[in-house]
């Protein structure tokens, strides 16, 4: 089994950083090669459960939450948008229309699970994220994303709609893929414990080679 890359660890919280290409939980398809099980056989070791809190999709690196008792797991789930707060680096094709904005579209999703903006607002779920401009090069673009919402496939989705594809998501429109792997990854979650009031901040390492591809060029 790889070794886990642990952000945090205590009685109640277990904070993973995830790497690009592998499931959050598995699939019928695919039910062991998952964060989530990797966990579970490490916490079944101390003796100890595991449930998971929020997921990232497959190609997206970066933090997530496991908690130690299902209580805590659903105190969490259900107060996530306001409680969490998360961040993401993403690299994208050309240049944003402003250095830094608010992006609010509805989004709604396909039979295909292809997600989508729509202007329908009936049965459509509104999206929320901030972004600006860290670094730029001619044809690619580093963002800070805060995300407002936690809806599917969100950011990927919302930056296809300006004219921003993340690079490497061809879901999404992306034709290039200059680094070999999603351009996408959560650095930080800021965590309000709503039982104990108790504040966490959590930081993964940037990868490497998004670090790279901006400082050699």
């Amino acid at each position: 089994m790889k070794k886990l890359n642990i952000i945090y660890e205590d009685k109640e919280l277990l904070v993973i950083d995830k790497p690009s290409g592998q499931l959050t939980i598995g699939t019928d398809k695919d039910k062991f090669n998952s964060l989530y099980h990797e966990v579970r056989e490490y916490i079944r070791k101390k003796n100890q459960k595991v449930f998971i809190v929020n997921r990232l999709d497959k190609d997206t690196s970066g933090i997530v939450v496991f908690a130690k008792n299902e209580s805590l797991k659903s105190v969490l789930q259900n107060n996530w948008n306001n409680i969490a707060k998360r961040y993401y680096y993403a690299i994208v094709e050309g240049k944003t229309p402003k250095k830094s904005d608010t992006l609010k579209n509805y989004l709604d999703e396909s039979k295909t699970l292809q997600v989508y903006v729509t202007n329908q607002t009936k049965t459509s779920k509104l999206a929320i994220l901030d972004y600006k401009v860290i670094n730029e090069l001619s044809k690619y673009t580093l963002l800070d994303i805060n995300i407002k919402t936690g809806r599917k496939n969100q950011i990927r989705c919302q930056l296809d709609y300006i004219g921003n594809p993340i690079i490497g998501d061809k879901k999404y429109s992306s034709k290039v893929n200059p680094i070999n792997r999603l351009g996408l990854h959560t650095y930080k979650v800021i965590l309000t414990n709503p039982i104990n009031h108790k504040t966490y901040e959590f930081i993964a390492k940037t990868p490497k080679l998004f670090l790279d591809y901006f400082s050699k060029k």
